[in-house]
């Protein structure tokens, strides 16, 4: 698998370009994280009423229990504090929704901030880096004999601008049919630079 090109220039810029995206995708990770935990903050005070009203019904029910074994009057003195207890107990459940719900939205709004970004990035790069991974994989296996460049060169025939065609030579195509070597190898070259290959180095030479 060919990752990245021949040519210095092209190398350089998809390197540049991949190290961005990385930067990219650790910025909106990073900044989804610090959203989530600012987020989080919110649920203080429903984690704060929790452990508050969880402490006032046990004391109220230890209370009540205690008074529950007066003589006489127990079930009568208890009887408020075990009603003290279960609207503790409610206040206590309602703390608990309510951080459920500031988690819920933490996950929610954390996930957003980094995903958007991120597949936004990543549809608009990788389709690019793909289809150059596959073209320039599948070219590197066809550069490796005369043969194979006139391949390359008859594709350039069909695919490189007429202008381009022609500071290669007046009659490119005569010159490809006659097999001359020069042009068949500076049209090879044309079609392998725009593929991210270049000329093996015995042609080059």
């Amino acid at each position: 698998m060919k990752l990245y090109a021949d040519t210095p220039v092209r190398r350089t810029r998809q390197v540049v370009a991949d190290l961005l995206l990385v930067a990219w995708l650790v910025l909106w990770a990073w900044s989804g994280s610090v959203v989530h935990d600012a987020t989080l903050e919110l649920a203080g005070p429903g984690r704060q009423l929790t452990e508050s009203a969880t402490g006032l019904s046990g004391s109220m029910q230890d209370a009540g229990g205690v008074l529950g074994g007066l003589p006489v009057v127990g079930d009568e003195a208890r009887a408020p504090f075990d009603g003290a207890a279960g609207a503790a107990e409610r206040l206590a459940d309602a703390g608990r929704t309510q951080v459920a719900s500031v988690e819920r939205l933490a996950d929610l709004l954390g996930w957003s901030v980094a995903a958007i970004p991120i597949l936004l990035a990543l549809l608009a790069y990788l389709p690019l880096r793909v289809r150059f991974v596959r073209r320039a994989t599948a070219g590197a296996r066809f550069v490796d004999s005369v043969d194979d460049l006139d391949l390359f060169a008859l594709r350039a025939l069909a695919h490189q601008p007429m202008h381009v065609l022609a500071r290669v030579s007046d009659d490119p195509a005569g010159a490809w049919r006659r097999g001359d070597r020069a042009v068949t190898d500076r049209l090879a070259e044309l079609e392998l630079r725009s593929v991210g290959l270049r000329l093996p180095a015995e042609r080059r030479a």
